[in-house]
C-alpha cells in the first residue's frame, strides 16, 4: 500500500514533485480528452454495449456526469482545432475557457484566442468575451418591484420624466428539481403552466368523491399510473384482454401479441451484448428489431424480434448493410420527414387530430415528386372513415 505521508521528504523534493505531478496531470487530461474524442467519433462505445459516449465515460472511466460532459464538449472542439490540445497540456487553457469560448472558435481565430485567453480564469475569460464580442446594451427601463412597505411612509412613485418603462423579459423559469427525502420519498418541484393548473383543478373536481382532500401528490400518482398504462399500450400493446390480431400485408408490421411477448421476454431493455457479455442497460429509445432482416426474408415472430435501443439498432444495421448504405437510408428518411411536415398544418386546419395528421402525413411522404396538394389529398384518404375520400377545395 502506498504511503501518502511526506513528512520525511525534503522540502525541495516535495515542491519539485508537486510541479511534476501537476504537469503530468495536465498532459494526462489532454490525452484523456483526445481519447474520448476519438472514441466518440468512431463510436467505439457501441460494441461495448453502451448506448452513448456519456454512459461509457461514467461507467468505464469513472467520471462524474459533469466531468464527462465537460470533457466530451472540449473533445469535440479540440478535434476540430488540434491546437487546443496543446494549450490544455501546457496549462495555457483550461476546460472552462474552451467551453466558454466555444461559440467563437474557428480556424482563423484559434491562434489569436488561445494567446488572448492564456492563463486566464473564468471571470477574465468572460471579460475577454465581452471586450472582443460585445453584445447590445440592455434597454433602459424602470421596473416596479414588489417591496415591503415601511410603516409611516408611502410608496415611491417614479416621475413621468423618467425613461419610459420597457416591458421586462419574462423571468427565467427555474429548472425542475427532484430531491430524495428518504429511501421511499422524493420532493419534486417544477413550474406549471396555466393550462396544466386548470387541468389539475379539473381532475381534483372529478376525483371529489374518491379523493375529497384533493391531495396533489395522490392526484399526480394516479395521473402517472394512467399515463404509464396508456404509453405501455402504445409502446408494446399491453392489455389485460389480448385479442388475436389481423394479418397485415406490410412485412414490417409487428403484431400486438408479438410486441407484448417480446417486451416481457426482454424485460423492456436493450438486448445488445458486448463480446465480454455486458448487456446494454438502455431502457429508453427502444425499438423492435428483426434478427433476420425483412430484406432477407425475416418475419415478425417472437423468435425473430428483439428489443434494441436506437443507437445499437443502427449499429447492427451498419454492420450488416454497411455505413454508406445506412447513411443514405437516413438521409432519405430525413427528407421524407421534411416532406411530411408541410402536410400536417393543412390536415390540422381541416380538423384532423395531431397524432392522426402525423401518421397520415408519413404515409404520403414517400411520394417525392407529388405536389403538396396531391400529398394532402392522399393523406386525407388515410384520415377519413373507411371507404370515404376527402378532397380539400384547395391545398396550395
Amino acid at each position: 500500500m502506498k504511503s501518502y505521508s511526506l513528512s520525511n521528504v525534503a522540502g525541495p523534493v516535495v515542491l519539485r514533485g508537486a510541479v511534476d505531478l501537476s504537469t503530468q496531470r495536465r498532459g494526462t487530461n489532454a490525452h484523456l480528452i483526445a481519447h474520448i474524442g476519438e472514441i466518440g467519433a468512431r463510436k467505439l462505445y457501441l460494441p461495448l454495449a453502451y448506448k452513448s459516449l456519456l454512459r461509457y465515460c461514467m461507467s468505464e472511466l469513472g467520471l462524474k456526469r459533469a466531468e464527462a460532459l465537460a470533457r466530451i464538449r472540449v473533445a469535440r472542439v479540440a478535434r476540430r482545432l488540434p491546437l487546443i490540445f496543446e494549450a490544455l497540456a501546457d496549462n495555457r487553457l483550461n476546460m472552462t475557457a474552451v467551453i466558454l469560448l466555444n461559440p467563437y472558435w474557428s480556424k482563423t481565430t484559434v491562434d489569436e484566442l488561445i494567446a488572448a485567453a492564456a492563463y486566464k480564469d473564468k471571470p477574465e475569460i468572460q471579460q475577454l468575451i465581452a471586450d472582443r464580442f460585445p453584445k447590445l446594451d440592455v434597454p433602459s427601463q424602470v421596473i416596479e418591484l414588489p417591496a415591503r412597505p415601511v410603516p409611516g411612509t408611502s410608496a415611491a412613485v417614479c416621475p413621468d420624466s423618467l425613461t419610459s418603462p420597457v416591458s421586462p423579459e419574462p423571468p427565467r423559469t427555474p429548472a425542475p428539481q427532484v430531491e430524495p427525502l428518504s429511501s421511499s420519498s422524493f420532493s419534486v418541484q417544477y413550474t406549471m403552466s396555466r393550462e396544466a393548473y386548470d387541468t389539475l383543478c379539473y381532475v381534483q373536481q372529478l376525483l371529489g368523491h374518491e379523493l375529497p382532500s384533493g391531495d396533489i401528490a395522490q392526484v399526480m400518482e394516479q395521473a402517472l399510473d394512467a399515463l404509464a398504462e396508456k404509453l405501455e399500450k402504445r409502446k408494446f400493446a399491453a392489455t389485460a384482454k389480448p385479442r388475436s390480431g389481423r394479418p397485415s400485408k406490410n412485412p414490417r408490421h409487428i403484431p400486438a401479441g408479438v410486441k407484448r411477448q417480446v417486451w416481457e421476454r426482454d424485460g423492456g431493455q436493450c438486448t445488445f451484448h458486448s463480446d465480454t457479455g455486458r448487456r446494454c442497460d438502455a431502457r429508453e429509445q427502444l425499438e423492435y428489431d428483426h434478427i433476420l432482416e425483412v430484406a432477407r426474408g425475416g418475419e415478425a415472430t417472437v423468435d425473430n424480434i428483439r428489443l434494441r435501443c436506437r443507437p445499437h439498432n443502427q449499429f447492427t444495421a451498419e454492420q450488416t448493410f454497411g455505413q454508406e448504405f445506412m447513411d443514405e437510408k437516413r438521409r432519405a428518411a430525413k427528407a421524407a420527414k421534411a416532406r411530411a411536415s408541410d402536410v400536417v398544418p393543412w390536415l390540422r386546419a381541416l380538423g384532423v387530430r395531431p397524432e392522426d395528421a402525423r401518421k397520415a402525413a408519413e404515409r404520403c411522404a414517400s411520394i417525392g415528386d407529388a405536389s403538396l396538394e396531391e400529398r394532402v389529398k392522399l393523406a386525407l384518404r388515410h384520415c377519413g372513415p373507411r371507404g370515404t375520400t376527402y378532397t380539400p377545395a384547395s391545398a396550395g
